[in-house]
């Protein structure tokens, strides 16, 4: 499948999964080898913007989530925090 080129704008407004739809399908076009250097330095570029939109909107949701703890019989919510070994 093709890549479709899109403006920063459009990349912008994506879902986070179009977004990482779109990054798999430049990752499959590079590694296939078979794209000429003009084309893959711009799939590169658009790749890592992909890939930036994607970063960002899970911080996003990472500060979003929190945990529930029982302490002492009773359910606390507690900010998510991410342990060394997820990362």
């Amino acid at each position: 499948m093709d890549y479709k080129v899109y403006t920063d704008e459009e990349i912008e407004q994506m879902s986070f999964e179009t977004a990482l739809d779109q990054l798999e399908i430049i990752v499959e076009q590079l590694e296939s080898g078979n794209v000429p250097l003009e084309k893959a330095i711009n799939l590169f570029q658009d790749g890592m913007k992909l890939a930036k939109k994607c970063h960002i909107q899970l911080e996003d949701i990472e500060q979003k989530i929190e945990v529930l703890i029982e302490q002492d019989g009773e359910f606390m919510k507690k900010p998510f925090e991410q342990n060394d070994e997820m990362e």
